[in-house]
């Protein structure tokens, strides 16, 4: 990205792919759900802790020959704190069931034959969120026993802990979540989406406490789905949204066990396609389908954290009905500076956005459109990192 120069190109394996980044940010994962399938691309930028010094190294990116193929339909993939859990859904038809995977960067590059993780005795859309030592992930009851709707959607979370080379179950948190979908953690808390609110896992020692903050009455019909949470932020940030309706952006607060709305003072007729953390935490970022960046900053007030709409940037001069068929506005944020990149399938080009002055800084031409990005590289340690 110095000369925004293109270092080399790569056939993937599958058409059908998602694109993100490791745990250290040093490889690409490339994961395609149908296939069964998660493969790596070195980025060639890397920093070892050599004690008494940090030794940064730089070499070509390389395609690595390391691929996750023994787990079925791997869909969410959660990095926090150096490692990365892959929760495999399973597969009802086929009768596959549910897993975990849990790996560190080092992993990839030694090519781990076995990983550390979880097998269940069913299918579940689940996740897992990695904690250190701990595992907190989701627990599918007999479907006469839980309290979801949809059946497939796991309503508790266990804690499992890591010993012996292997993850055993610890606990079971005493509150239920129906219908689980997205979590999120940061430096105190890890947050799980339900239908009647957010389940919230304190931990104190080797034990987690749970709590729920329920739905506010803004949420009719709505339940949070995705959450957004970083080391540096003392709050998450929620969206709740119904098939069909507009979504709503949502500051959760587990401190004080609140939930309340953000005004992000959309465009009409904006939807939003990406969300993300700046990499200090201290701005969340929303892309829309009408081509904006809109930036919330988190400020104090009164000795409560608010999320207040900053400012917005237009990052397409392009007819957003031109877009290619299945193709949206996508986004990545650097890890060690102030800069958002975003995608733009119909310009087919990549916008570097410096985030405190608002202004687009770079262009990158393409020459095709892109689908995903991500950011590849050497991180910056945040002033607000936390030591588990």
């Amino acid at each position: 990205l110095d000369d925004n120069s293109l270092l080399e190109t790569f056939t993937l394996t599958n058409d059908s792919n998602t694109l993100s980044s490791s745990p250290d940010f040093r490889y690409a994962v490339i994961a395609s759900r149908d296939q069964d399938y998660l493969g790596f691309i070195d980025g060639g930028l890397w920093r070892e802790d050599h004690g008494e010094h940090l030794h940064d190294y730089e070499q070509s990116p390389v395609a690595s020959s390391y691929e996750l193929t023994s787990g079925s339909r791997p869909t969410h993939l959660i990095t926090h704190d150096g490692q990365l859990a892959v929760f495999y859904d399973g597969d009802a038809d086929s009768g596959t069931v549910a897993s975990v995977e849990v790996l560190t960067d080092n992993n990839i590059t030694s090519a781990t034959a076995t990983l550390p993780g979880i097998s269940y005795d069913i299918n579940m859309h689940g996740v897992a969120e990695p904690r250190g030592e701990h595992l907190l992930s989701t627990i599918r009851r007999d479907d006469s026993e839980s309290t979801s709707v949809a059946k497939v959607l796991p309503d508790q979370v266990g804690v499992y802990h890591f010993h012996d080379g292997e993850y055993e179950l610890e606990q079971t948190l005493e509150l239920n979540c129906p219908d689980l979908h997205g979590a999120s953690q940061n430096h105190e808390f890890v947050v799980f989406g339900c239908t009647d609110g957010v389940l919230v896992a304190h931990q104190h020692d080797d034990e987690y406490e749970a709590e729920k903050i329920a739905n506010i009455d803004e949420l009719v019909g709505m339940r949070v789905g995705s959450i957004y949470g970083h080391e540096g932020s003392e709050t998450f940030i929620g969206v709740a949204s119904n098939h069909g309706a507009n979504a709503i952006l949502l500051m959760l607060n587990p401190e004080e066990n609140e939930m309340e709305v953000i005004d992000w003072q959309p465009m009409e007729g904006a939807a939003p396609t990406s969300y993300t953390f700046t990499f200090t935490g201290e701005q969340f970022l929303i892309l829309d389908n009408l081509g904006y960046l809109t930036v919330l900053e988190q400020h104090e007030h009164d000795g409560h954290m608010e999320w207040e709409y900053a400012g917005r940037i237009d990052i397409s001069e392009e007819d957003v009905s031109t877009m290619p068929e299945g193709m949206s506005f996508s986004m990545t944020v650097a890890q060690n500076e102030h800069f958002a990149y975003v995608a733009d399938p119909i310009a087919q080009h990549v916008l570097q956005i410096h985030l405190e002055d608002m202004e687009i800084e770079g262009d990158i031409e393409l020459g095709f459109s892109p689908a995903k990005l991500t950011w590849l590289g050497i991180a910056e340690e945040s002033e607000q990192d936390h030591d588990h």
